[in-house]
C-alpha cells in the first residue's frame, strides 16, 4: 500500500489579532517574569497570587529567609494596590499591575496602579525620605507611625510602604507618569536580594 506524502508548511504566525503572543511570551520568557497580573484586585485573586508566588518560589528552590521576605513584601505590595488605586480621585475598581521577576541578584516585586494626581508630591517626598534612611533610621520611623497614631484616610498612615523598605533591604525604585489632570501612574519596583 502506497502512502501520500505529505508535506508540512510552518507558516510563523507571532499575532492573533493585532496582539503578538509569541513576543509577549518571549519577553516574559528572558526576563525571568514569574507571574504577570493586569486586572481588577479582589481578596480572593490577592490570595491566589500569593498562593501562586509561594509554589513558584518553591520550584526555584529559594532559600527559606529569601522566600520570606519576597512573600512579605508582596503581601504588602498587594494591599498597598488593593487599598491605595484610584481612578478621578475616587476609590473605585480599578485595573492594577502586578509582576514577580526572578533575576540572578534575587527577585523584582514590580506594582503599577493609578493614584490620584493630587497624593504624587505627598507620596514622592515619602519615598525620598525612606530612601534616604538607613535600617536604623527606618525601624525608627516606623515605631513613630506606628505609636503617634497618625493615619491616613486609607488607614496605615504611609507603614506599608516603610515595611515595604524594611523588609527589601534596598532603596525603593519608583515613577510617576500623567495619565490625565486628575491621574497619575504610580509604579513601585522592590528588589529583593538572595
Amino acid at each position: 500500500m502506497l502512502r501520500a506524502k505529505t508535506n508540512f508548511v510552518y507558516q510563523a504566525q507571532r499575532t492573533l489579532g493585532n496582539i503578538d503572543v509569541f513576543g509577549i511570551y518571549d519577553r516574559l520568557e528572558k526576563e525571568n517574569i514569574m507571574l504577570s497580573f493586569k486586572g481588577y484586585l479582589s481578596e480572593e485573586l490577592l490570595n491566589s497570587i500569593l498562593a501562586i508566588i509561594e509554589e513558584k518560589m518553591t520550584h526555584f528552590n529559594a532559600e527559606a529567609k529569601t522566600k520570606k521576605r519576597v512573600y512579605n513584601v508582596l503581601v504588602e505590595c498587594l494591599q498597598n494596590l488593593y487599598h491605595h488605586s484610584m481612578a478621578d480621585g475616587e476609590k473605585k475598581e480599578q485595573s492594577i499591575i502586578v509582576m514577580i521577576v526572578h533575576h540572578a541578584e534575587g527577585y523584582s516585586v514590580i506594582t503599577g496602579n493609578m493614584i490620584s494626581t493630587q497624593d504624587v508630591e505627598n507620596l514622592q517626598t515619602h519615598i525620598r525620605q525612606i530612601n534616604s534612611m538607613d535600617p536604623e533610621q527606618l525601624k525608627e520611623l516606623y515605631r513613630q507611625v506606628l505609636n503617634n497614631g497618625s493615619y491616613s484616610s486609607k488607614g496605615g498612615g504611609g507603614l506599608g510602604i516603610i515595611d515595604i523598605a524594611r523588609r527589601s533591604g534596598e532603596k525603593l525604585d519608583y515613577g510617576f507618569v500623567p495619565v490625565d489632570e486628575f491621574n497619575s501612574f504610580f509604579s513601585l519596583n522592590v528588589k529583593i536580594p538572595k
